[in-house]
């Protein structure tokens, strides 16, 4: 199978649509990273809520349950790799990238609105969520990479890509800030002294934990609509589903390239897929 129309898009200049790519890739990374790493301060919160006072210290979730809650997460983005990377090859990325998003930000609006007020509903409740949470995280990671990549062309790839990751670190900067700013709101809103939030906060300081939890996914909604309306990626419905005709309208729609480039591209009536191989095979 010829790949030389392929040039078209590895030699196109650095255009707009290459940084609007980085904006909607990275602020599904920035969420996923949000999402990861806010959980830290938010077990602080919980334990102070929800737990006893002991030696004269605040509350602490026990160290199994918050490990639970911290690795149910990891869990699901196994399961999401799996599942969504299997999808985008099969049904494309552009109709599973979105549904990553959606996922994540749905599930986490539920971690913010756990059910009960009681230590054992709450700590269930973002268990069951934040795996969920895990799974949309598990697709988003590689199908950003590879879309990102895709697009871009070969001089700027590693940068493009890079720049796509890049945005977890500001995702990790914001989750801790936002944990601050929102804590001390909480805290100046209460009488000072020892009526203050630490380390025996009132009944309202519920509301800050879940609010740091879904203010994270701010960004991600912004960019929902321009994710689900960004094309298949050319590469892969000229290379995967031999359609040609499709892969040269599609590259137009978002970048300026010269379309005679793409029309070198042989297709044959097999796709690609039917000579894949296994990834414990000799041959990979």
């Amino acid at each position: 199978m010829a790949i030389s129309g392929m040039r078209a898009l590895d030699k196109a200049a650095l255009q707009l649509y290459h940084y609007v790519a980085i904006v909607i890739a990275g602020m599904g990374l920035f969420t996923d990273a949000y999402s990861l790493f806010s959980i830290v301060p938010v077990t602080y919160l919980i334990g102070r809520i929800y737990y006893n006072p002991q030696d004269g210290k605040p509350g602490m979730v026990p160290t199994a349950l918050r490990a639970a809650v911290v690795s149910s997460a990891l869990v699901g983005t196994i399961v999401g790799q799996f599942l969504f990377c299997f999808l985008g090859d099969r049904i494309g990325k552009k109709k599973v990238y979105g549904v990553t998003l959606l996922i994540i930000v749905l599930s986490s609006f539920n971690c913010g609105f756990s059910i009960g007020r009681t230590a054992n509903y709450v700590i269930a409740s973002l268990c069951f969520f934040r795996f969920f949470l895990g799974v949309g995280i598990g697709g988003d990671y590689p199908l950003s990479a590879v879309i990102m990549s895709e697009f871009a062309n070969t001089e700027r790839r590693g940068a493009l890509v890079a720049s796509v990751f890049s945005m977890q670190g500001f995702g990790i900067l914001v989750s801790a800030l936002v944990a601050m700013v929102v804590c001390r709101i909480f805290e100046v809103a209460q009488p000072s002294g020892k009526n203050a939030i630490f380390p025996h906060p009132p009944p309202s300081a519920d509301l800050a934990w879940r609010i740091i939890l879904m203010i994270g996914t701010i960004p991600a909604i912004f960019t929902f609509y321009s994710r689900m309306a960004m094309p298949e990626t050319p590469r892969y419905t000229a290379l995967v589903q031999g359609d040609m005709e499709r892969a040269m309208v599609e590259a137009r729609m978002v970048l300026d390239i010269d379309i005679d480039q793409l029309t070198n591209v042989t297709i044959p009536g097999r796709s690609i897929l039917s000579d894949q191989y296994g990834i414990f095979s000799k041959r990979f």
